[in-house]
């Protein structure tokens, strides 16, 4: 049996790609650093995009089962709590696009990766085995393991997230961009989000250097409660507890109504966001970096999640397209990426700027251009993101 293409990372990024490399026959092993398969976190957007994935990775119809389809996306100005706009996702939509948007808790998306994983004779999955680092010659991979332990591959793709250590050594960029926004996340069941508020919707509340974002999920069981503050945090955190007092502060200055349903958040937890410029260092030879480790991005077009399982569908493409040559399917696969996926990256931080964080003029405007569009014109701004899985930028 020929060695196994090694897969450094077991999130969705890492799952998808062991799917999408084992549907066209080769073999895979999953290395993933946690004692267990998991994903920390809760709800994701999903937009046609990832659903064309799904499809190519033959979960599709799994994946269709656990989401919520929510009917519209409203923008909210969070100082007078009146609409600005709204993007309809009914028939409209689906038919110029081919797939819905949907909502979904991301451990729901991650189990039904992973059980895909698990069925399949082609992929193994290894926990306690964190990549810390690797070296090749012209015909293997060698992925040295944190216990020092070695194993050897045809190939790695580094899907070991934000601070990957294969991109640590691909592209030797140091440290990831602190954006200055923090982010707190709360799950609450339905019956506490205030009712007049139960929109089937994902919500976006935009005020000055603060922004609200919720959604059901879970068939409609709770709302996924995100509420962002623009607070210039100078490091990196992940996931640490707060107390509600702290919450509340960042957004004192809003109307009544979104404070009304940041105050029912409880246990909440803290991340300050990062990303990275971008960079066509994906590739080393045999080893190549997708999802967070390629093209970190914030999170303002809810692209993350999509943008990985997009790389997964193509890099399983590219490699099937280069049978003699892994080097050249992993270059393959860069070029058909890295346009999208940087204008995907800098969008993100543009929106940050001009739709989610202005305040005075500056939200006034957003205001006034974006109430301005029709249905059609929005479906025409929004196609080059949704229009195609496998679209080049």
């Amino acid at each position: 049996m020929s060695l196994p293409i090694l897969i450094a990372g077991g999130g969705i990024g890492g799952l998808a790609a062991a799917l999408g490399l084992a549907t066209k026959g080769r073999n895979v092993a999953v290395l993933e650093r946690a004692s267990r398969f998991g994903e920390i976190g809760a709800g994701i957007q999903l937009g046609p995009n990832a659903f064309h994935a799904f499809d190519r990775l033959g979960v599709g119809t799994t994946a269709r089962q656990m989401a919520v389809y929510v009917e519209r996306l409203r923008l909210m100005d969070s100082l007078t709590a009146e609409e600005i706009c709204r993007i309809e996702l009914g028939d409209a939509f689906r038919a110029r696009f081919g797939n819905p948007y949907a909502v979904v808790h991301r451990g729901d998306l991650h189990g039904v990766l992973l059980k895909a994983c698990e069925a399949n004779p082609l992929i193994a999955l290894h926990t306690a085995s964190e990549v810390v680092g690797y070296d090749q010659d012209d015909t293997r991979v060698r992925a040295t393991l944190a216990d020092g332990k070695a194993v050897e591959g045809s190939g790695l793709i580094g899907a070991d997230g934000l601070w990957s250590a294969v991109r640590r050594q691909v592209a030797g960029d140091g440290p990831p961009r602190v954006s200055g926004h923090t982010t707190y996340r709360s799950v609450i069941p339905t019956d506490r989000m205030p009712e007049d508020f139960r929109w089937n919707a994902a919500t976006l509340w935009a005020g000055p250097k603060s922004h609200i974002v919720h959604y059901p999920l879970s068939d409609w069981r709770v709302f996924n409660l995100v509420a962002t503050y623009h607070n210039d945090a100078p490091e990196p955190v992940a996931g640490k507890p707060v107390e509600d007092a702290e919450v509340h502060r960042g957004f004192a200055h809003l109307h009544q109504q979104p404070r009304s349903i940041v105050a029912q958040g409880k246990e909440w937890r803290l991340w300050v966001l990062c990303d990275r410029d971008p960079t066509d260092r994906w590739v080393d030879g045999r080893v190549a970096l997708l999802g967070d480790a390629a093209h970190p991005m914030l999170q303002y077009l809810a692209q993350g999640a999509c943008m990985a399982l997009e790389d997964a569908v193509a890099l399983s493409d590219c490699v099937a397209n280069h049978p003699d040559s892994l080097e050249r399917g992993l270059v393959a696969y860069r070029e058909r990426r890295m346009l999208r996926t940087a204008r995907v990256q800098l969008t993100s931080r543009a929106m940050g700027d001009h739709v989610y964080h202005p305040a005075g003029p500056h939200a006034a405007l957003r205001n006034a251009i974006m109430s301005a569009k029709s249905q059609d014109q929005w479906l025409d701004t929004i196609a080059w993101l949704y229009g195609g899985w496998d679209a080049t930028y």
